[in-house]
């Protein structure tokens, strides 16, 4: 059995060209774009861990000599829900589309060395650009991690039971259906993001979060 190490092996160093800094819970990242994709694995309640600069890979160049490759960070998600269950864990390279296009000669060896170092422990290996990173998804998770103060149970209870009632809904219809009154749907309004964001009400959230995005209850969800 193969153990990565928990801690970073390369050790990110401050630099002018970059930006550099701590996702709390999660370590270090050298890119506004490592700290976007920390950000989504952090919402992201299939995960069991993310571990930065988890392994050194060596690899030959074209004329023999070892190279070494550490890769960006590796996922582990959770075995005891689903579908965490069933996905294999990652290891990942996080690169801008431009840096990956302008040096892909350099990348292209150690990422084949790295896939097949996820292979053969059952683990696939994936690049993820700001085209998988920066889009709709990214910005529901912002905007709902704005949501962080658990509301009163009653408001709580009231959507719940509501939202079991109707099986499926969208915000709007939700809240009109609670409250005739608008400024009591405008203050019950952010109860609602909490418990989306928090994972107590789906929604898909690879799209534009709106008044009239598909909502549906978790209860009874296997």
């Amino acid at each position: 059995m193969h153990t990565l190490l928990k801690q970073p092996i390369r050790r990110i160093r401050i630099s002018n060209r970059s930006m550099t800094g701590i996702v709390p819970g999660l370590g270090q990242f050298e890119s506004s774009l490592e700290r976007d994709f920390m950000e989504l694995i952090r919402f992201d309640k299939n995960i069991q861990s993310y571990t930065p600069q988890p392994a050194t890979i060596y690899y030959p160049d074209v004329n023999g000599k070892t190279r070494k490759y550490t890769p960006d960070g590796f996922i582990e998600y959770r075995r005891d829900i689903s579908p965490a269950s069933e996905m294999p864990h990652v290891l990942c390279e996080i690169k801008y589309r431009n840096d990956f296009r302008a040096n892909w000669r350099e990348f292209l060896p150690k990422f084949r060395a790295a896939k097949r170092y996820a292979s053969e422990r059952g683990w696939t290996f994936q690049v993820l650009t700001e085209y998988e990173i920066r889009g709709p998804y990214l910005k529901n998770v912002r905007f709902l991690s704005g949501y962080h103060t658990a509301p009163s149970s009653d408001i709580v209870l009231a959507i719940s039971d509501k939202l079991v009632e109707l099986r499926e809904s969208d915000p709007e219809a939700l809240m009109t259906s609670l409250f005739r009154d608008p400024w009591n749907r405008a203050a019950a309004l952010p109860a609602l993001w909490y418990l989306i964001g928090q994972h107590q009400i789906g929604c898909d959230l690879s799209q534009h979060l709106t008044m009239r995005s598909r909502m549906w209850t978790l209860e009874n969800a296997l």
